[in-house]
């Protein structure tokens, strides 16, 4: 793409701005800012056209989930056939790690936080320790697919090369960069981060398969002999992905996905639950549950939305490719975006000053046909770090890691 091909491209969206500094642009400069500009996708801005609130359909309990009572009296079978699925390499993992560690008070990716006390053990090499346990029982690597963001993915793979990636064999690991969003003020303008870029956010957590099709990350995945893929968050550092047990059971419902949950500490704790929503399978936020639908019972006299979602799903790959030809709705949300102000200076914002455009995994869950709820024991699979202290924080997962035997 030329200068004037943008200056049209740019005009037809009112986004002419863009080309403010390009006169004062060195020419890797420019060419930089170009090649963005053509990457960028101005279509999401017509979302902010016509706005209207995202309205959810008829909220209702989902029903069936597979309890921890259920899941001991079938274990073995689960066991049988998701160990078999694993040793087919049918099953993918696929691991969300585009975060910064921001909210901990460091800077770099999130994996690459030190949680250790007494010794170095970081976030990333947790989520390799839990993988290898799986290796080691089916005596079979699984494929890794690490999905990463602009800011951080030259960090991250130069971590997993510095660290010889905590022992597991880089033949069957595969990097990919998230794709990203344009992010706009409330009049729909898209900011600058400098005068040769643009400020771009990652895509939402519904965008890791997207992402992974466009990137020919999925062709290799399919190479391998890949069918299903679990995909979770980098932040849990107790979670089990490809657990053959999860995986059986999924196998043996004949859903398109499974999700792994936990039973709700309290009916207001805040996460998402389970749920239906016009009669398939989705997820409402802990702020959409109403009062009465927090203390709703079922027919055997349990809360009716009692299982919340810890981000670990296992997906058909062939279902997952048929929401990749239809279009996953993009939601708009309000966020802190730092941003070059008319100065040239960079701007810190300390509230929301404008909007990002995210998919989400409920979004996927909610286009196929059912879902399987595999419910784990919460302090043995859920150890969010989200803060640096608190709830969801460094500290609480310090405590849980030990409690489950790991040394710090």
């Amino acid at each position: 793409m030329n200068y004037q091909e943008a200056k049209e491209l740019l005009s037809a969206k009112g986004q002419e701005h863009l080309l403010q500094y390009y006169d004062e642009l060195t020419d890797a400069q420019k060419k930089n800012l170009l090649a963005q500009i053509e990457a960028v996708d101005l279509s999401v801005l017509d979302l902010l056209k016509d706005r209207e609130d995202q309205k959810r359909g008829e909220i209702t309990p989902l029903g069936g989930t597979v309890t921890l009572d259920q899941i001991a009296e079938k274990k073995d079978s689960f066991y049988a056939d998701g160990i078999a699925a694993i040793k087919a390499y049918k099953v993918g993992a696929v691991l969300l790690a585009g975060g910064q560690g921001t909210r901990l008070g460091a800077d770099g990716p999130k994996g690459v936080y030190n949680i250790g006390i007494t010794k170095d053990v970081y976030i990333f090499e947790m989520v390799i320790r839990n993988l290898m346990q799986v290796v080691k029982a089916a005596d079979t690597w699984v494929p890794l697919f690490i999905m990463t963001s602009d800011k951080n993915d030259k960090e991250t793979r130069a971590f997993f090369e510095e660290k010889d990636f905590f022992g597991y064999n880089r033949e069957y690991v595969r990097f990919f960069i998230q794709d990203m969003a344009p992010s706009t003020d409330y009049n729909g303008k898209i900011y600058m981060e400098g005068k040769d870029r643009i400020s771009m956010s990652p895509n939402g957590n519904g965008g890791w398969f997207s992402s992974m099709a466009r990137s020919g990350v999925l062709a290799d995945a399919k190479k391998m002999g890949v069918e299903w893929l679990n995909v979770f968050a980098v932040d849990n550092v107790l979670q089990k992905m490809a657990d053959p047990c999860f995986v059986g059971a999924t196998l043996q419902s004949g859903y398109p996905v499974g999700a792994k949950v936990v039973r709700k500490a309290a009916p207001d704790e805040k996460v998402g639950v389970m749920c239906k929503e016009d009669g398939r399978p989705s997820i409402v936020e802990y702020y959409e549950l109403t009062e009465q639908m927090m203390y709703e019972k079922n027919a055997d006299g349990e809360p009716a939305y009692n299982f919340g979602v810890i981000l670990n799903y296992l997906f058909r790959v062939r279902d997952l490719e048929e929401i990749l030809s239809k279009k996953m709705p993009l939601h708009i949300v309000e966020k802190k975006i730092p941003y070059m102000n008319e100065a040239g200076e960079t701007v810190k914002p300390e509230k929301p000053n404008g909007y990002k455009f995210e998919t989400l995994v409920l979004d996927m869950i909610k286009m196929l046909d059912d879902c399987v709820a595999y419910e784990v024991v919460r302090n043995q699979e859920f150890a969010p770090i989200k803060n640096k202290t608190g709830i969801d924080s460094v500290e609480s997962a310090r405590a849980l890691l030990k409690e489950n035997g790991v040394e710090l």
